[in-house]
């Protein structure tokens, strides 16, 4: 083991950090470049473009599910995390050099065949992505001890992560697409394949209700009973995710809305359900399952708010400055994401994480939520203004900031800690299935609205829901 990370270190988070930085910065490439790829070079239409983009949600509830619950019971390579990091490491690289030659891998195949090579790349591309992302996350629960550590090595996570991320979006918008495409498939694979040599994993780990550690053979398997319980708070999403992409894929017009009602009640009143159980006078595991709904259920709203955000901003922009160019509009989409990812990758290791320490993770992160209401409803009562969305979306910085990293220290203190992987996969259903519901639901609500400032009252209000949620999580 490494000195550096038997005294952790600075230099021992910032290596752990690594190997979720590749993902993200993946991810970051995906976002910049697929959908311009896919119009400009190769005339896929908007429908067909979207098309492609589904595959993202499907690929993170199956693959990071499966992904953390296999990598919970093997033990190869050296590790349990090691061997997924590798192969999705690799994989990822692979996709994004595929990816401007979709065009040639199509002729290869014959006439006719660039959708679907297009849908397959992409989504080998996010399956490679959530292959590692699950343990990226995982192993720095596995190495570092529960409390201060913990949440360094998830603040250190996203400061490393997110100043790659915005070093994404600035090597697109002054060298080209193409430049980011060749840059990131390096960077992922030299980050994915080098760190994890470096990081000693332990062999056996220490349960949630009992402080000494059991060996992998002893695991015990998680049953879809338990699996189904622990995502009660979810149930709603979940339901609607698949009748909207029904309706979507079926192209039916339902002109009324009772199926959605249904799920807002069926939704709030889960959600009581989960917000009223107490987590005291109970035993260990049942008081780790209690909050680990409590925390994907508030996780969730927040998912909501952003989610929502970073797909209709443009629309919201369009619509109050009509006098904008397009080039105007999406120079003003692009500032503004700089400056949300930029404010989120300098707090977290440099000011939330220090704030943690004398006020605790929950209460900052509530507190950093309200900061993220507060911008969005200063954007929705100031106006459209460049530099009002600007100086709102620093603000709302403070919020994604805390979003990307406290919630996994939170939710690791909660879970068995031999089935972290499992865990992990299962925490990133309260991220896809509310990115479905604003995809396909809101969509729906904003598109048909006049004035778009519905957007960020849609957004301020789950954002607040949010954070008032976090409230009942007991740290």
């Amino acid at each position: 083991m490494l000195q550096a990370q038997q005294q952790r270190t600075r230099s021992f988070f910032a290596l752990l950090s690594l190997p979720a930085t590749a993902m993200g910065f993946a991810l970051s490439v995906q976002i910049s470049a697929l959908s311009w790829l896919l119009s400009t070079q190769f005339g896929l239409d908007i429908h067909e473009v979207g098309l492609v983009w589904a595959a993202g949600p499907l690929a993170g509830i199956l693959g990071q599910v499966l992904v953390g619950f296999i990598s919970d019971g093997v033990w190869f390579w050296g590790g349990r995390r090691r061997p997924f990091i590798l192969i999705g490491g690799v994989l990822a690289a692979l996709m994004l050099l595929a990816l401007p030659s979709i065009g040639v891998i199509s002729e290869a195949m014959g006439a006719g065949a660039i959708l679907g090579v297009a849908i397959t790349v992409a989504l080998t591309l996010d399956l490679a992505i959530n292959i590692s992302f699950n343990p990226t996350r995982s192993i720095i629960a596995d190495v570092t001890p529960e409390g201060i550590d913990r949440t360094r090595g998830y603040t250190w996570m996203q400061t490393i992560s997110g100043s790659f991320g915005v070093l994404a979006y600035a090597v697109g918008a002054l060298f080209g697409n193409m430049m980011l495409i060749y840059s990131g498939a390096i960077l992922v694979l030299l980050f994915s394949i080098i760190p994890p040599f470096f990081i000693e994993e332990p062999r056996s780990l220490q349960t949630s209700d009992t402080p000494e550690p059991v060996s992998q053979s002893s695991v015990s398997k998680s049953s879809f009973k338990e699996i189904m319980l622990s995502l009660t708070p979810l149930w709603g999403f979940a339901i609607y995710a698949v009748y909207g992409m029904t309706k979507s894929l079926l192209k039916l017009n339902i002109e009324h809305h009772y199926v959605e009602l249904g799920l807002i009640a069926l939704t709030a009143i889960l959600m009581f359900r989960v917000f009223s159980r107490s987590e005291a006078g109970v035993s260990t595991s049942e008081a780790g399952a209690i909050g680990f709904q409590k925390i994907m259920a508030a996780h969730s709203f927040s998912w909501v708010g952003v989610q929502t955000m970073f797909i209709y901003l443009y629309a919201y922009i369009e619509n109050k400055n009509p006098q904008m160019t397009d080039t105007e509009m999406g120079q003003v989409v692009s500032i503004a994401f700089l400056v949300l990812n930029a404010v989120g990758a300098i707090l977290p290791a440099f000011i939330l994480e220090p704030l943690t320490r004398r006020w605790g993770r929950v209460r900052v992160h509530a507190l950093s939520l309200m900061m993220m209401t507060a911008g969005y409803v200063g954007i929705w009562l100031m106006g459209a203004q460049p530099w009002v969305i600007y100086a709102m979306m620093a603000v709302c910085g403070i919020g994604w900031a805390a979003i990307v990293s406290l919630p996994f220290a939170v939710m690791s203190q909660k879970v068995d800690h031999t089935k972290m992987g499992l865990y992990m996969g299962l925490f990133n259903l309260s991220v896809v299935l509310p990115q479905l519901v604003a995809s396909l639901g809101i969509g729906e609500v904003i598109s048909a609205a006049a004035d778009k400032d519905i957007l960020f009252a849609i957004c301020a209000g789950t954002m607040l829901l949010s954070s008032l949620s976090w409230f009942w999580v007991k740290e």
